[in-house]
């Protein structure tokens, strides 16, 4: 017991010597660390000097009284416990003390057998309260990493390449198709490296003009050309210790990919209209949603600076490929809109928030999950609550499938969801009259209604004849 016990430190709080020196005893006997106040003004001073598992103090006392204490001790440390002692006549304080917050109280005369249980308990309930907290955080360091969210394998091995390549200076590509969260990995790289102190600078290479993105990356004199009124200093230049991100980096065109392989290889550049070489102290990260190796073949990306970037290389995977996440990111969703730890979210919504194809990936789940805590009602994520093409089953359109994608596909959900189109397509043409419908897809009666009931478009918005 004494070894164990020894890890814990305990506070007594009570104005009368005798009661003091009787605990301080007791407990140094039981192997606990234990100090002694005379009032709560001096348990304040030890409490600012050391960290205390367990205070007990008695309810009435001079200067500080025991209410005003724990009230401290709440704000302060709230994982201390707080154990309260006092007369028989003064029980009504001590329900009041457990009502803000004290684990428990004892009455006085007490025998030792009982302060010895209390304690014991109190303690091993702090250890669990602490236990339970440390398994929350640990859970969200599993399942989150700087915004990017996920339990899925594929999404741990893409939280462990990220802390890997972080402590590196390697060139990273990050791929995915729109609304993965490339930038969000490139951020996570940036704010684990050793330049987490400077700048995060995104640009989008397809959103500027073809003849500004030089200025915008490097800057340029006065004078360089109309309109350049003033000296303006580019990316790189504010980047500077820090990391600059191109996103879209395949949109970027031949000219500038020839400039910017002169920065990856000789890091320094130039202003437009400019004369002197600048060092370049920049991390570069780059993403992308086009197949680079395509656009080498094509001609229209450049070999070795797709070989610059293609050192280390992050696949983020679509959301309809680890379906497994969808749940953990609602809640994360609801929590960044509502302020609420977990979304309350119907059967049948969340059956359809599963099955979707989610051609907008992560971006579209977040603006579902946005909609939905504006129109749901009760607090609650309901089928009324999300968007017309969730609630009957179909994509905005099914993309058509012109290759399989390097990460893989689920076939089995591509071929349902282009089955789902067809069939509310086919029930649309004879207003919801499954005999019909069923007509017009060369299927029986029998099949049409087992194929909507797979796919949980149910029977009531359909009639027979």
């Amino acid at each position: 017991m004494s070894e164990e016990s020894s890890k814990y430190r305990i506070l007594i709080v009570d104005d009368e010597e005798s009661m003091r020196d009787f605990l301080s005893i007791m407990l140094h006997r039981e192997g606990y660390q234990v100090d002694t106040s005379i009032d709560g003004v001096q348990a304040v001073s030890h409490l600012r000097e050391h960290s205390y598992d367990l205070v007990i103090s008695d309810i009435k006392m001079p200067r500080m009284n025991g209410l005003e204490l724990l009230a401290h001790i709440k704000e302060r440390t709230p994982e201390t416990v707080v154990l309260m002692v006092t007369a028989f006549s003064s029980t009504d304080e001590a329900v009041e003390a457990m009502k803000q917050g004290a684990y428990d109280y004892i009455t006085k005369p007490f025998k030792n057998e009982e302060i010895r249980l209390i304690v014991k308990n109190a303690l091993e309930r702090r250890e669990l309260r602490q236990e339970n907290l440390a398994l929350k955080e640990e859970l969200g360091k599993r399942f989150s990493f700087e915004g990017l969210i996920g339990k899925s394998k594929a999404m741990q091995d893409v939280f462990t390449m990220v802390r890997k390549v972080a402590a590196s200076p390697v060139k990273v590509l990050v791929t995915g198709e729109s609304g993965t969260g490339k930038e969000l990995v490139a951020r996570a790289i940036h704010y684990n490296s050793d330049r987490r102190d400077g700048s995060f600078v995104p640009i989008n290479c397809g959103a500027i003009p073809e003849n500004l993105i030089e200025s915008e990356l490097f800057g340029h004199e006065k004078g360089a050309f109309t309109g350049a009124i003033k000296q303006k200093p580019g990316l790189f230049e504010i980047a500077e210790n820090g990391t600059i991100f191109l996103d879209e980096i395949g949109e970027l065109p031949p000219l500038m990919q020839v400039k910017l392989l002169r920065v990856l290889q000789e890091d320094e550049f130039r202003r437009v209209g400019g004369t002197k070489d600048i060092q370049a102290n920049v991390r570069v990260l780059a993403a992308t949603n086009r197949h680079l190796e395509e656009a080498v073949a094509e001609g229209s990306f450049r070999e070795d600076l797709y070989y610059r970037f293609n050192v280390i290389r992050i696949d983020l995977p679509p959301l309809r490929q680890r379906r497994e996440d969808i749940p953990v990111m609602i809640d994360f969703f609801w929590e960044r809109f509502t302020g609420q730890k977990r979304a309350e979210v119907t059967e049948d919504a969340m059956r359809r928030l599963i099955d979707y194809q989610w051609p907008g990936n992560v971006r579209e789940l977040e603006n579902v999950i946005e909609r939905a805590t504006v129109l749901g009602r009760d607090k609650e994520i309901t089928l009324e609550s999300l968007p017309p093409n969730l609630v009957t089953g179909m994509s905005s359109s099914v993309t058509p499938l012109t290759d399989i994608p390097e990460t893989g596909m689920d076939l089995d959900a591509y071929l349902g969801e282009i089955e789902k189109e067809i069939l509310l397509k086919a029930l649309a043409k004879t207003d919801g009259v499954r005999k019909g419908a069923a007509g017009l897809l060369g299927i029986t009666f029998r099949s049409i209604r087992y194929r909507l009931s797979k796919y949980g478009l149910g029977e009531d918005d359909s009639v027979d004849e």
